[in-house]
């Protein structure tokens, strides 16, 4: 890639080279945040033996931790357009999010009143944490194991959506980097389909600040797009979602 390279100005940022405070920020969000985790976890394990509600209060709390772990060591500020469908209201939704980092990963129980994610098998295996998602509510994708895996994982959405929780989905698949749009994952058309939920996008453009290592202060943005109600046909949603979620990285 050269600077006379149309995407050099958009990908230019998440290529820039870590300064040393760059990497001194980071490695001090690094103890911060993964020390504050291990003692949530086991507030966590003991919420949830008193109920869902506290269960929940602890979940949010760890994932405001982050941002503000973020903000004050990283630099990072999060600047949030648009308003998310708050699961008090009543029926349930499907919120398809851009996934460029973990970022938005952990910072769902901060957006949302008490999302339902979708986490891979891999994660929802993970010592502790897994415990702690499962018992919190999360759909467990179960990749390659096809209709039957399906099946269950729509069964599963349903209960959360029954409760008005918002389910939170990364319907690329996993991290794509900044710039990069990928084709959504098929089994996103077929949630959609089976569900019988509208659909909220949500683009986010994180993946140039929050790296895999060393991170870089600036503001992410976190865009809402405009509700899809169910009932669309399989092109026509995949590509209204698609366009919605990639709508900060042209």
């Amino acid at each position: 890639m050269t600077k006379t390279d149309p995407t050099y100005s958009a990908l230019a940022p998440a290529l820039a080279r870590a300064t040393p405070l760059d990497v001194v920020r980071s490695l001090l969000f690094y103890v911060a945040f993964y020390l504050g985790t291990v003692l949530y976890v086991i507030l966590t394990l003991l919420a949830s033996l008193i109920g869902d509600a506290i269960l929940g209060r602890v979940v949010r709390n760890w994932s405001c931790y982050h941002r503000f772990c973020a903000r004050w060591l990283l630099g990072i500020r999060v600047v949030v357009e648009g308003r998310f469908p708050d699961g008090r209201e009543g029926n349930g939704v499907l919120v398809a999010i851009k996934h460029e980092s973990f970022y938005e990963a952990i910072d769902l129980p901060a957006l949302m009143h008490r999302p339902a994610p979708f986490p891979k098998a891999e994660l929802a295996e993970l010592p502790g944490w897994g415990w702690a998602a499962r018992r919190y509510g999360a759909v467990v994708v179960q990749r390659g194991e096809g209709a039957k895996a399906l099946r269950a994982m729509v069964t599963s959405a349903r209960g959360f959506a029954a409760q008005g929780r918002p389910l939170a989905i990364f319907p690329e698949g996993t991290r794509v980097p900044t710039g990069n749009q990928p084709p959504l994952q098929s089994g996103f058309a077929g949630l959609y389909k089976l569900l019988g939920l509208p659909v909220v996008p949500v683009a986010v453009n994180s993946g140039r600040l929050y790296h895999r290592r060393w991170k870089k202060p600036g503001v992410i943005t976190v865009r809402v797009g405009e509700r899809i109600e169910p009932g669309r046909p399989r092109e026509e949603v995949e590509a209204l979602v698609h366009a919605a979620i990639n709508v900060l990285n042209v």
